[in-house]
């Protein structure tokens, strides 16, 4: 009776152990697809407030060193995306000062109103951090999947004029650290003494305010696409495990 039995259990544990190695296998697959699917359960998700610190925090990294980088001499001068032009709506005083031979006093002018923007940013990333601080974002989520440049512009959307307001003395020290209107005043006091033209006289502040402020604002969003792209430029913790998510 015993002998009898044998085959039966054999037959049994084999069967219960062909089971076993199938179910194993079938939930080794269902891992494997869910990895590659992206649905498997993250084991420690990003929350909003992880997110929120995370651009506050590649802002900040982005502005310190736009800011650096700017505040060098020929930050703005030697550099053609940031260069800063004569007044546009003064073209007319630069075409007359051109016919009167004034090309030299021109370039010197030019050359300064670019010296006073790089002397601005010396002194531009406090201002642009209190912004970034202060900075109430909602959906962190959103501005993070969004463009590359999708934090610098919710911070130049949402501190725009604000920024103005704070930065505009900064500019107006600059200026006349590095003498501007003296290169300015006999270009513009000539112009305005011929008969029967239009005075001109441009706000340099607000014109080198606003220039300085867009030049700085391309070079946040540069770093920013930086951080998001390179992990060598995700410097922080927080960085890292912000951005470094975006790769994964």
């Amino acid at each position: 009776m015993k002998k009898s039995l044998l085959p039966t259990l054999f037959f049994i544990g084999f069967t219960i152990m062909a089971c076993t190695t199938q179910q194993l296998q079938q939930t080794a697959d269902a891992a494997k697809n869910a990895v590659n699917t992206g649905t498997a359960p993250a084991a420690n998700p990003l929350t909003n407030d992880e997110v929120i610190n995370g651009l506050r925090e590649a802002l900040t990294v982005g502005t310190n060193n736009s800011s650096a980088f700017a505040s060098k001499v020929d930050g703005f001068y030697k550099n053609p995306t940031l260069f800063i032009p004569f007044p546009p709506e003064a073209q007319k005083v630069k075409d007359w000062a051109i016919k009167l031979g004034m090309t030299s006093q021109l370039e010197k002018f030019e050359m300064t109103l670019n010296r006073s923007a790089e002397e601005a940013a010396k002194d531009a990333a406090p201002v642009f951090i209190n912004a970034i601080k202060g900075m109430s974002i909602g959906d962190g989520f959103a501005i993070l999947k969004g463009a590359d440049n999708a934090a610098t512009q919710y911070l130049k959307d949402k501190t725009t004029a604000e920024l103005r307001t704070k930065f505009t003395p900064v500019v107006q020290n600059a200026i006349n650290k590095v003498e501007l209107t003296k290169y300015w005043n006999p270009i513009i006091n000539n112009y305005n003494k011929v008969p029967f033209v239009e005075k001109q006289n441009p706000d340099l502040t607000a014109y080198v305010t606003d220039r300085a402020m867009e030049g700085l604002f391309k070079l946040i969003a540069d770093e920013e696409k930086k951080i998001r792209k390179d992990p060598v430029a995700q410097v922080t913790d927080i960085l890292k495990r912000v951005f470094g998510s975006l790769g994964k």
